[in-house]
């Protein structure tokens, strides 16, 4: 039900192109490896061992990880087909 010179599923498929690209990114970055550290790389606490059991090869506590992960970080946007939305942004 797309209106003006798009056709049929446009709008659809245009999402769902989105959505692939975030999670092939998201599956792209890198991953941590090796041993877990007993104590955080950054602050010197000590990392829980539930979280090194759920994440192996961490490196950091949850505090500074989600302060890290936090931080903005700017990506290029995609203009897929010209939007008229993202013309606007």
């Amino acid at each position: 039900m797309a209106g003006g010179w798009a056709r049929d599923g446009a709008v659809s498929e245009q999402i769902e192109a989105s959505i692939s690209d975030e999670l092939a990114r998201m599956q792209a970055q890198k991953q941590p490896v090796g041993e877990s550290l007993t104590h955080c790389a950054e602050c010197e606490e000590p990392i829980p061992e539930k979280r090194r059991l759920a994440r192996p090869g961490v490196k950091l506590c949850l505090d500074c990880q989600q302060e890290r992960d936090g931080a903005f970080k700017a990506r290029g946007g995609v203009n897929r087909r010209g939007s008229k939305d993202s013309q606007l942004k």
